[in-house]
């Protein structure tokens, strides 16, 4: 998956929703990387494909096939162990 600017999405990455929220992707359901917090057990036995990400403001938003424009890439993060 990628975002609207073509770059793709990993795990741990650093992003905006509407300007005034940042948030970090936690899992990534197409290349199986889950988060500490967010391990494959509580996820994978019905999300196979998109991404998770984490927002303060929102909280946990699922993105299936496509990322909203609002969803802006700002930089890759360290992937969490």
């Amino acid at each position: 998956m990628n975002y609207s600017t073509g770059e793709s999405v990993k795990l741990g990455d650093n992003v905006s929703l509407d300007n005034d929220s940042e948030g970090v992707v936690v899992i990534v359901f197409d290349t199986g990387e889950y988060s500490f917090n967010y391990p494959e057990a509580q996820w994978g036995d019905y999300l196979k494909k998109g991404v998770m990400i984490l927002f303060p403001k929102h909280g946990l938003i699922y993105y299936e096939d496509t990322i909203e424009p609002d969803v802006k890439f700002i930089a890759r993060g360290k992937a969490f162990a």
